[in-house]
């Protein structure tokens, strides 16, 4: 008698970004500088090309993990995220989404899940590629200067400016918090992880 043993489902966590040596230190990057972390924290490589995106994939608290950076520029991040939902067989349940978030004091993260993208074209793209936005996210603070008001052009020129060294300090301190959140996340739920971390 044969029995067949039952796959696993795969979790999809994304960092959002744009690709090249010119964002690297972008506040706009935060997503990437995340998966870098992860990659770091759970001994993940992200030596593959898949689709239009960066990945590595590896086993996390007995959950098997895709960590993904689109290689499309920021607004068109859903085209990469569709192709990984599709080909891993993701749902939108077990798709994770970080970024940066200008709503957010510094440093300040924030977990939610679904919602209204506030803007972010990066969000905004992957609702629009995916039908729909009951995913999580994870929301990492880059804070709005007051002289920084709604108007597109100066929203553009502060988030594709590099961290000030001081902004540098905030974010390498951040960094292991969100790997703590990941784990709670495939461990917990995001019920417990949004009640411990917000």
């Amino acid at each position: 008698m044969l029995f067949w043993k039952k796959k696993r489902e795969t979790t999809l966590i994304v960092g959002l970004g744009n690709p090249g040596e010119n964002y690297v230190r972008n506040r706009h990057n935060i997503g990437f500088m995340c998966i870098d972390q992860l990659a770091r924290s759970y001994n993940i490589r992200l030596n593959k090309k898949e689709g239009q995106a960066r990945t590595g994939s590896g086993e996390v608290a007995g959950k098997q993990l895709v960590l993904a950076k689109p290689h499309t520029l920021m607004n068109r991040s859903g085209q990469a995220v569709s192709y990984l939902v599709r080909k891993y067989n993701v749902t939108r349940a077990r798709l994770i989404v970080i970024h940066d978030d200008l709503d957010l004091p510094p440093g300040k993260i924030r977990i939610r899940q679904g919602g209204s993208s506030a803007g972010h074209r990066g969000v905004m793209s992957i609702n629009d590629s995916l039908g729909g936005r009951d995913f999580t996210r994870i929301r990492v603070g880059i804070g709005r200067p007051a002289a920084i008001r709604d108007k597109d052009a100066e929203v553009v020129d502060y988030v594709l400016g590099d961290l000030t060294s001081e902004e540098e300090k905030t974010i390498e301190e951040v960094l292991p918090r969100v790997s703590e959140i990941i784990s709670s996340l495939l461990t917990e739920g995001p019920e417990v992880t949004m009640n411990r971390f917000n």
